[in-house]
């Protein structure tokens, strides 16, 4: 598996893996699925505080999976919360733990993010499975956190910090307060 940001040249590719992909990802979440909102879509990470990467077949290039890391904050907290998804034709083969792996080591190495957080609904057995190999700790359910699919949803909170994670901890990031 490979990792790269997502640019407008993948929008072909990412409309039609995400129609392909309706029955799997609803009610839970929704992506663009019109060139329109690709476009809107892509705005989102055009801020320091977002940034939207592809999980991709390291020898075809093919597009398997998305991450979100939202809401980077730094200073004090130094952290993102993830929103990912696997696309159908390629769910169920591992490739979204070693690339979620390698979103990983990109926050904390590369980012020097201390905490990713990972926001579940409760009924989405696969991505807890996924976490949880991950080595992602619970941290307890938040009601109606989320808005998603028309309604509000309880999501489960799930984290991991760099100093769960072999060869962390890794160096902090400029922005962080010494005192």
């Amino acid at each position: 598996m490979t990792l790269r940001a997502i640019t407008a040249r993948d929008q072909d590719e990412f409309l039609d893996l995400t129609a392909a992909s309706a029955d799997l990802h609803a009610p839970r979440m929704s992506y663009p699925s019109t060139p329109e909102e690709f476009k809107a879509f892509l705005t989102r990470f055009d801020h320091v505080t977002t940034q939207g990467l592809l999980i991709c077949l390291r020898d075809t290039g093919a597009i398997a999976g998305t991450v979100n890391l939202n809401s980077i904050i730094r200073g004090r907290f130094q952290n993102a919360s993830l929103g990912y998804a696997a696309f159908a034709p390629s769910a169920g083969r591992g490739y979204m733990t070693e690339g979620l792996g390698l979103v990983i080591g990109y926050a904390f190495e590369r980012l020097r993010l201390h905490r990713l957080e990972a926001q579940i609904q409760p009924d989405n057995h696969p991505s807890l499975k996924l976490v949880q190999r991950l080595g992602f700790r619970y941290e307890g359910t938040s009601p109606d956190v989320l808005f998603i699919a028309g309604a509000w949803r309880d999501h489960e909170r799930w984290a991991l910090t760099n100093t769960m994670v072999s060869p962390g901890p890794w160096p902090a990031h400029s922005s962080r307060p010494t005192y």
